[in-house]
């Protein structure tokens, strides 16, 4: 029994070390509750509104979610819908009683049928899904209840009244607590997410580059952690988180730097972006790991290379990571950065050409050279991935004015074909240099290298 109590007692104190943040919501949640419990206690609102006052506590505990945002879309969803469907319900029940006795039930059955039916059928569609599907629930509910209820048309309308009225009153009190006692805001949580996955990517890539790209004299440079060359891989799921965060973040005040109507939708290309350069850096981390012998024959000039690549690569990350957290524009070095990235990928090419040119028969050399110019294509494929996380960045800064420290300007656009292409997993590589006579060199298989022609 005492193993049991400790267990549950470490699991949750894990929960709230995780985010203290769920400590302050839980309490607010209970003090939202306690409040609008009063009303029982308050004898002019109790005798006005009777038993629909259960209606403020239950719409509280409902509707109270753990950021500002998701509170509000949904309070708004339950006061729309529920002030919707009482409409509906009280007008078409009174129609339905001008209709004698024997079609009064029918015309409602009818009309509780098609409100349903339809009403479910447009929760399908994906814009409504997303925002308003708790308020299509709503609506349903709220219709049928009132219509079934089998009151008179004037009961049926006081019904509807107080059941709105304690509705309003349970989710005023929701946002006003929600708001004013410690919020927290997705839109917050959206922007701080998007930063810290960029910066977890730079990380990840400083690791690679010291850890796999070492030269002799940089032999005695410390260890990167495994731990640390890793962190790229908790960006791969993000999806569903940034898509929620948006989805509430668009239903916020203005607070901060984040202005009413904030482009969210380029926080979500943003981290598209991220995620896919994420992928990108996988398959870079499967390649060292898969060929790590191969990559301990570089030659040195290789290795310095793309160990100036990563490097280079993880620096803009961090510098694009941190305007982001300042909400400011890009600065100047950040366009720097990925034009030396660029200088940096011609030079690897240059070096990859010329150990090409001295190629023979030797099946282990070939090997060699084979994952130079797979990884090369790979850090190519991540450095232009960069290039558009740093203008899908700016972007962003220039639609959400986020303060100008100085003027941003991007170097003019190269051509991102530089390295040798590598298509899918390596099953066709190939290149041209006319200036060093090697007009064209073929691979099929890199991995199990069947043929290679050099013409």
């Amino acid at each position: 029994m005492a193993k049991i109590v400790e267990n549950v007692v470490k699991s949750i104190s894990k929960v709230a070390e995780d985010d203290p943040r769920r400590v302050i919501h839980s309490m607010k949640v209970g003090l939202a509750v306690t409040l609008v419990s009063l009303l029982y206690f308050f004898q002019p609102l109790f005798h006005d509104f009777g038993t629909s006052t259960l209606w403020a506590v239950l719409t509280v505990v409902v509707v109270f979610e753990y950021s500002v945002g998701a509170t509000l879309g949904k309070g708004l969803n339950r006061v729309m819908a529920t002030l919707l469907g009482g409409i509906l319900a009280v007008g078409l029940h009174g129609l339905a009683t001008q209709c004698g006795h024997i079609a009064e039930p029918l015309l409602i059955s009818i009309f509780v049928f098609l409100q349903a039916a339809l009403s479910t059928f447009a929760r399908f569609s994906p814009k409504i899904k997303a925002r308003y599907d708790y308020g299509f629930l709503i609506f349903i509910l709220t219709f049928a209840f009132i219509s079934v209820s089998g009151f008179r048309l004037q009961e049926i309308i006081d019904l509807a009244r107080n059941r709105w009225a304690t509705i309003v009153i349970g989710v005023f009190s929701s946002l006003l607590i929600s708001i004013f006692v410690f919020p927290v805001w997705a839109g917050e949580d959206l922007h701080n997410l998007i930063a810290n996955n960029i910066d977890k990517l730079a990380s990840s890539l400083e690791g690679y580059g010291n850890s796999y790209f070492k030269i002799q004299e940089n032999a005695n440079a410390q260890d990167n952690e495994a731990s640390m060359l890793q962190t790229f891989k908790t960006v791969l799921n993000t999806k569903n988180t940034e898509d929620i965060l948006a989805n509430f973040a668009r239903w916020e005040p203005s607070h901060g730097a984040f202005r009413f109507k904030h482009p969210w939708k380029q926080y979500l290309n943003l981290g598209a972006l991220t995620r896919e350069c994420a992928f990108r850096i996988d398959t870079l981390d499967k390649q060292l790991n898969t060929n790590f012998k191969k990559i301990l024959k570089f030659d040195d000039g290789i290795k310095e290379e793309c160990n100036k690549i990563t490097l280079e690569a993880s620096k803009t990350l961090k510098e694009l990571s941190t305007t982001l957290k300042n909400t400011s524009q890009s600065a100047p070095c950040i366009a720097h950065q990925v034009a030396e990235s660029k200088d940096k990928i011609k030079c690897l090419k240059e070096v990859i050409l010329k150990s090409m040119a001295n190629l023979s028969a030797d099946y282990e050399k070939l090997q060699v050279v084979i994952t130079e110019i797979t990884i090369a294509t790979i850090l190519n494929d991540i450095l232009n991935y960069v290039e558009k996380m740093v203008d899908c960045n700016r972007e962003l800064a220039l639609l959400a004015n986020f303060k100008q420290d100085k003027e941003y300007n991007s170097p003019d656009s190269e051509s991102k074909n530089d390295i040798p292409a590598v298509e899918n997993s390596g099953s066709l590589i190939s290149t041209e240099n006319r200036d060093n006579n090697l007009s064209n060199v073929t691979v099929v298989n890199s991995s199990q290298v069947v043929a290679i022609t050099i013409e």
